[in-house]
């Protein structure tokens, strides 16, 4: 089933998401719906909060990003060809590497895409769907967007990267989206 997404200015979005059991309600569900609801929004990437879970859980598909990439573009991230993958309970481990910049954008921020400084490398402890326990290095764009969604289990929003001239200057593009303003393809949830 494709869920709403939760629009910037939710409440949901600056909670830091708490850890889950195996046992969680519908846990197979609710994955197989986080899914469906990225891939029908365009995303390569979709945390627990987005759909109005505070929960440590989120989806990566940064594959996608690789299928649209030509021979010299994958050259520039070795040792990174994407993934597809659960990520429950998840906390870093250790970040590496120089910060580097990437465009991103942000499913419950639609419309707006900027310049974000991350680290080369990101390694996680976490669990997969099948709750086996992982530590796991990442780097390149999959540790871009893994950081872009673990952000999202602990409050963040890739905006808070921004220097805050540039917030300033996003204020009444994002006072629109928490107003409902905003017109995309897909199902939103905004907080009244």
């Amino acid at each position: 089933m494709i869920l709403p997404i939760v629009a910037y200015g939710h409440p949901v979005l600056r909670m830091v998401a708490k850890d889950i059991s195996a046992d969680y309600p519908e846990l197979d569900k609710l994955i197989a719906d986080m899914w469906e609801t990225m891939y029908y929004s365009n995303g390569v990437g979709l945390a627990a909060p987005q759909i109005n879970r505070d929960i440590r859980l989120f989806v990566v598909d940064s594959k996608q990003i690789f299928e649209n990439l030509d021979d010299e573009e994958k050259a520039e991230y070795p040792g990174d060809a994407g993934i597809k993958q659960v990520f429950i309970n998840a906390h870093i481990k250790k970040l590496n590497g120089d910060d580097w910049p990437y465009n991103e954008g942000c499913l419950s921020i639609p419309k707006i895409r900027e310049d974000v400084f991350r680290p080369e490398e990101v390694t996680l402890d976490y669990v997969d769907e099948n709750f086996q326990p992982q530590s796991t290095t990442f780097n390149g764009i999959t540790a871009r967007v893994i950081l872009h969604e673990y952000d999202h289990i602990d409050g963040k929003l890739f905006i808070d990267h921004l220097k805050p001239l540039k917030r300033k200057l996003l204020k009444s593009k994002l006072d629109d989206i928490s107003k409902g303003k905003v017109r995309v393809d897909y199902r939103m949830m905004f907080y009244k």
